[in-house]
């Protein structure tokens, strides 16, 4: 496909020159000198190079908005009007005689208006001041005279005035020469051949027949038709476009190859991969089964950055979710995580996996149905009772998550790194039994394996772990699960988002912090308090989540830990360090060292995206 752009590119390349040869070559439209115009029989040589743009004989050049005839023997006459219609030539012969410039080997001759006749006489240096007293026609003729001065004048005497008065005894009669009375040393040349008056009668113009001798002696003329400018602007102008235009599909098909090369090596990625997990069954749908199990995508429940979510019915007892994937961001990458991990999966803090399509370009999931929608709706609100699910929920509801997490480190063939833990991957069955969903970013290990290798971050912002941003924290690991497994524990005992704005305010509150400050002051955490024991859960919820939102993957406890700690007792638990670096702040600078810790986080997304 390289080779043919470039080839395209050539041809582009041979139309434009042929274009401009087009436009070029031959073109012996008029053209001017000084204010003159030139056109055939005559030629300007530096502007007119082809050689049947002018008659022979006829060349001219141009200097300094000067134009000069050049005729044999080096004689060169300055041009000061062409006259196409009688075929004649005013020009100027700069020698120092008139008519001293010799035409005859040439095709034009001499013709004269009015004519005076002039005497050249030689007289003595003695004579000059009488002679010009005497006779105002007298002029000097310089180029006969004797140079220094000191010898002989020639002069030239026009009118008639007799050579046989007194006072010009001591000068010599030497010519009798006619000059033209109309310009002084100018004179008209006329031509005959070539006549052009018969072509431009036609409405034709004149050309040096193309197949005759070049000598002007034998050289015919032919009448022919000047291209059409608008005419051939349109054939330059439609070359160009059309070439373009050729060039622009040629692009769109290579581009449209490469896609469709890319997609085809997916597809054998995803074809190799649904062999391999044949031992799976999960079920392969047609996507014609899909338009008619979501009635043709008619409900949708919610949309990710991989995909839409719609829901659907298996049949009147089976109801799923069918998750469609973007074309332009799934490429077989999401796909193959999603399904891969999905697969081999079977925990009840998992979300299960019934069913994929892999058809041409259309590819989705198909899940189990979660009718309470995801964690995120019942903490997004911190004011409404009614979305509020008590304590008691909310650890049952952290101990599920703990358990499906543990279960993805520990409790599968390979180790499972979610890498995406947050309120909006976790769902909510008619129960609110919590089931982590969304495997698309998920990566792999062996069980003895902890570290797992990355090129890009991966997750959401506000739940990752510093080493996913930075490699300068660190490591990435099961361990950066358990950083957001904590961020997601301490929204839930917020009740808020982790970065959240206070009312009538623009500084934005870093609530982990603000959770660490009030449980070092004693302080109660939200105000829906029904119960003492309810104090002592949502204590045990922030201390857990502090302890894993260490910025130090070492100092993090493993989901296992976790896990023990949310089933334990409050009061077994120790309070854990401060996890953001700088000393404890006092509850009047809560707001800005949030701030700061926000501007941290932003700096370091900053240098790693």
């Amino acid at each position: 496909m390289i080779g043919n752009v470039v080839l395209w590119f050539f041809e582009l390349t041979m139309i434009l020159r042929a274009a401009e040869a087009m436009n070029n070559n031959g073109d012996c439209r008029e053209t001017s000198c000084g204010g003159i115009a030139v056109k055939f029989p005559f030629r300007i040589v530096d502007r007119q190079p082809a050689a049947a743009c002018g008659y022979p004989g006829f060349d001219l050049s141009c200097s300094s908005d000067r134009l000069l005839l050049e005729l044999p023997n080096s004689v060169n006459l300055s041009v000061s009007f062409i006259d196409y219609a009688s075929q004649s030539i005013l020009v100027t012969d700069e020698a120092c005689l008139p008519l001293r410039s010799n035409v005859s080997y040439s095709p034009f001759r001499s013709q004269y208006g009015m004519m005076d006749e002039v005497t050249l006489i030689n007289c003595t240096v003695r004579t000059e001041a009488f002679l010009h007293e005497w006779s105002p026609s007298l002029e000097l003729i310089s180029c006969l005279s004797d140079p220094g001065g000191g010898g002989y004048q020639v002069f030239a005497i026009y009118g008639g005035t007799s050579v046989d008065d007194p006072r010009v005894q001591s000068c010599s009669m030497m010519y009798d020469l006619t000059t033209p009375l109309e310009i002084p040393g100018s004179f008209f040349l006329t031509w005959n051949e070539p006549n052009c008056s018969v072509c431009e009668s036609q409405g034709k113009y004149c050309r040096v027949l193309q197949q005759q001798h070049r000598h002007f002696k034998s050289s015919k003329t032919e009448c022919y038709h000047f291209p059409n400018q608008g005419i051939k602007k349109k054939v330059i102008t439609g070359a160009v476009f059309g070439s373009v235009f050729l060039m622009a599909v040629l692009v769109s098909v290579c581009y449209k190859y490469t896609l469709v090369r890319a997609e085809r090596k997916y597809q054998i990625k995803v074809k190799k991969f649904l062999d391999d997990y044949k031992s799976l069954k999960p079920t392969r749908f047609l996507f014609a089964d899909l338009e008619r199990i979501t009635n043709q995508f008619r409900f949708e429940l919610g949309k990710g950055a991989y995909g839409t979510v719609f829901k659907g019915k298996l049949s009147d007892e089976v109801i799923v979710a069918v998750k469609v994937l973007n074309d332009s961001k799934a490429r077989g990458e999401e796909f193959i995580n999603e399904v891969g991990t999905l697969a081999r999966i079977h925990h009840a803090n998992v979300v299960r996996l019934i069913g994929f399509c892999a058809e041409g370009f259309q590819r989705a999931i198909v899940y189990e149905y979660l009718p309470n929608d995801s964690l995120q709706r019942f903490i997004s609100s911190a004011d409404s009772k009614e979305q509020f699910l008590g304590w008691k929920s909310l650890e049952r509801i952290a101990i599920g998550i703990a358990k499906g997490i543990e279960y993805l480190h520990r409790g599968c063939d390979e180790r499972i790194l979610h890498l995406d833990i947050k309120p909006h991957n976790v769902l909510l069955d008619h129960n609110l039994n919590p089931k982590i969903t969304d495997f698309g970013l998920a990566k792999l290990c062996s069980t003895d394996q902890s570290l797992v290798s990355m090129t890009t971050a991966r997750g959401t912002v506000g739940y990752m772990a510093p080493e996913v941003f930075s490699r300068n924290f660190g490591k990435v690991s099961y361990k950066s699960d358990v950083y957001s497994f904590g961020m997601l524990l301490l929204e839930m005992v917020s009740g808020r988002k982790i970065v959240d704005t206070e009312p009538n305010t623009e500084d934005k509150v870093n609530f982990p912090e603000w959770i660490y400050n009030v449980l070092e002051q004693g302080e109660d955490l939200r105000f829906d308090i029904e119960e003492e024991n309810d104090v002592k859960i949502g204590k045990k919820l922030a201390i857990v989540g502090l302890s894993c939102i260490q910025w130090n993957p070492v100092d993090r406890p493993s989901m296992g830990i976790a896990l023990q700690m949310l089933e334990g007792e409050v009061d077994d638990l120790s309070a854990p360090p401060n996890p953001f670096i700088s000393k404890p702040p006092s509850s009047r600078n809560v707001i800005a060292t949030a701030n700061r810790i926000c501007r941290r986080l932003d700096a370091i997304e900053e240098v790693e995206g």
